[in-house]
Order: structure tokens, then C-alpha cells, then sequence
């Protein structure tokens, strides 16, 4: 993983709204909302939750939290993101299971993001699974 892995976007800081959705509704900068879940100070307690805040991590380039929520039979050596794209914005379609009594969960959304310049979207069902207790993504079907 090179130096600029553990960096954040210049254009996005603690005091931004968080890139993820959820803030704006509660009026939470990245720092309230997705920052402690990058941090590592505190868990994703659903499956969207962790969704939400992986989203954010590809927003503001931090591959560490990536492969941290990454299940391991799936997880790759590394993430290079690509400094060309940015993130723009985020919409949940729904999800099923996920919550604090299941084991599994899928989210599915659409990642908008522009790539050098041109306007693209991610539409993606993601499965997420519990390892230890702790949420983590598994895989897209």
C-alpha cells in the first residue's frame, strides 16, 4: 500500500459533511458520522451502516479502513484507488437482514462518482456478513 493510502482527499475533512448521506440528515460532519468508524473508535452497528462508511472511505481514500472491513476470505492484498475519481454521492435502494440479530445482510446502491471529469454511477448489490461480531463486506452479487 503506498503513503498516499492513509491520506485523505484534500477537498474532504473532518468538518465536511460526511460524503456518505447519513450525515446531512443528522447534521453530522465526517468527523461525527463516518470518522469514528474510520478511526476505529467505535463499529458499524448494521450492515448500511458499514456500507454508508465504506462509501465514505473510497470518498476520502482511506484504503487502510477498506481492507479492515473486508472479509478475509475475500479481501485483496491491497486497494489502489484512483486519484482521478471522486465520489459525489451516495443512494441506498434497500437492504435485507443486516441488523443487530442477523448474521448477514445485503445493501443495494448506487455510487456516484465522476471519473476524470466524466459522470459514471455504481449500481451494486453488496453482501455483508459478521466476523467476530463485527460487520464486514463480503462481496458484490
Amino acid at each position: 500500500m503506498s503513503r498516499r493510502s492513509s491520506r485523505r482527499s484534500p477537498a474532504i475533512t473532518s468538518t465536511s459533511p460526511c460524503p456518505c448521506g447519513l450525515g446531512e440528515t443528522l447534521g453530522e460532519t465526517l468527523g461525527e458520522c463516518c470518522g469514528p468508524l474510520h478511526a476505529g473508535s467505535t463499529t458499524a452497528a448494521t450492515a448500511e451502516r458499514l456500507m454508508r462508511s465504506r462509501y465514505s472511505a473510497f470518498a476520502v481514500a482511506d484504503e487502510a479502513y477498506l481492507l479492515r472491513t473486508w472479509h478475509p476470505s475475500t479481501r485483496p492484498a491491497r486497494v489502489e484507488l484512483d486519484p482521478a475519481v471522486r465520489w459525489t454521492r451516495l443512494e441506498v435502494l434497500g437492504s435485507t437482514g443486516g441488523g443487530a440479530l442477523h448474521a448477514e445482510g445485503t445493501v443495494e446502491f448506487r455510487a456516484h462518482l465522476t471519473d476524470a471529469g466524466r459522470a459514471d454511477v455504481l449500481h451494486e448489490r453488496s453482501r455483508f456478513t459478521r466476523v467476530d461480531g463485527q460487520w464486514v463486506y463480503l462481496d458484490a452479487l
